[in-house]
């Protein structure tokens, strides 16, 4: 008898600490969850911000949406231009153009020491350069006459735009270093006109400067 009271209080006695361990890993479990949930939270949360920042695009600052659209509507403009024409300072010009180039969205073109705006994949390095010129006033005016006169006696030029004849002969040499004018000579005089290939890109590319 006393035994099998012996046997009974043991089995109670097991069967509580059994209960015990598994109550308290049952709450260990739900503790662990509760801390895994609220790092899988803080984590989800990161990852958003992280999309968000990769989702921002260069144009939501809105002066450098400003200079590329003045980049866009002025093709070959310099930084002075851009500077000038939109009232900002050199340094934030200077960055908002590094960003824009970093994004690939503009490009440049060397014209001298001065470097000249472009969009990015609109023109062909052919027509930046020509673009490049025309933006020198004197050189597209010399174009302009040409391409209407189809062709123009050096005295008739300098007259007209009224240069002297050693400035017509110095913006005649640096366009026909750049295969735009052909030279006829009849006599002394010294007739230009522009070469049959560029001919009908500069009418384009004049209209587009003066319409910028």
């Amino acid at each position: 008898m006393k035994l099998n009271r012996t046997l009974i209080g043991f089995f109670l006695i097991l069967v509580i600490t059994v209960s015990v361990v598994a109550l308290t890993q049952r709450q260990k479990n739900a503790a662990f969850s509760a801390v895994d949930t609220g790092s899988l939270f803080i984590t989800t949360f990161s990852l958003g911000v992280n999309v968000a920042d990769r989702s921002t695009t260069v144009f939501e600052n809105a002066t450098r949406a400003e200079i590329y659209n003045c980049i866009k509507t002025n093709p070959g403009i310099q930084f002075r231009g851009i500077c000038n024409q939109l009232g900002i300072c050199i340094g934030v010009a200077e960055f908002h153009l590094g960003v824009l180039k970093k994004s690939g969205l503009i490009s440049f073109f060397h014209d001298g020491r001065y470097k000249r705006f472009f969009e990015s994949k609109k023109f062909s390095h052919k027509k930046m350069k020509l673009i490049s010129l025309l933006r020198h006033d004197t050189a597209k005016n010399i174009i302009k006459t040409i391409l209407n006169e189809k062709q123009v006696s050096h005295g008739k030029l300098a007259y007209t735009l009224s240069i002297t004849s050693q400035g017509v002969t110095w913006q005649i040499n640096r366009l026909r270093k750049e295969n735009i004018i052909q030279v006829n000579k009849e006599c002394t005089k010294a007739f230009y006109s522009i070469e049959e290939d560029y001919a009908p890109v500069l009418n384009k590319l004049v209209n587009l400067i003066e319409i910028s």
